[in-house]
């Protein structure tokens, strides 16, 4: 007998072919579920590596914007450093010994400024060993010091951060001259 609360339903029994298509609904939408949890994730990873490149160029931008305008400068620096190395203030005497020592602390000033702004002055000494990054090779004589490194200094360089504004100007040693001498003036291979 029946109870009148309880309505008499009968569960049909279900077929194989209905359980099949059952799970393979389950199977097809973990997968979609999986595919859409790999796109949401690649498309963050996508997201978060454009900010961090916006970020780092942002920081670069603001690091070497300064480039342009010291490299301008450049020229005035090599000015002023050329016309103190033409006189010798010791041998001066009055207003164009105070006209040297304004120069020269025109000069420093400059530097003084680059430095502020990180414009770094490179000033290779004869014998330290050639660095194509911060080095242009103008010519190739023999010297004292040993093939590859600096034989003289034409002009210096300047960096600013991590990039060469302007390389320095070297000659670099073939090695020390046959016969021991000393490079006599004559030829002198110029690198273009």
């Amino acid at each position: 007998m029946t109870d009148k609360n309880t309505p008499e339903t009968e569960i049909p029994e279900a077929d194989d072919s209905a359980e099949i298509t059952a799970e393979q609904a389950i199977d097809a939408l973990q997968t979609e579920l999986e595919d859409a949890r790999e796109k949401m994730l690649r498309a963050l990873a996508d997201a978060q590596n454009t900010r961090r490149r916006a970020e780092k160029e942002i920081a670069d931008t603001r690091k070497y914007a300064v480039s342009g305008f010291a490299g301008d400068l450049l020229a005035v620096a090599d000015n002023l450093s050329r016309a103190l190395d033409a006189v010798k203030a010791a041998e001066l005497e009055g207003p164009a010994k105070t006209l040297v020592e304004g120069v020269a602390m025109t000069e420093r000033s400059l530097l003084s400024a680059f430095e502020r702004h990180g414009v770094k002055k490179i000033d290779p000494q004869p014998g330290e060993a050639f660095d194509p990054n911060l080095h242009q090779a103008t010519a190739q004589f023999p010297s004292e010091h040993a093939a590859g490194a600096i034989a003289a200094v034409l002009a210096p360089g300047y960096v600013l951060g991590d990039r060469t504004l302007r390389a320095a100007m070297v000659a670099v040693s073939s090695g020390p001259a046959e016969g021991g001498g000393q490079p006599s003036g004559g030829s002198v291979d110029v690198e273009a």
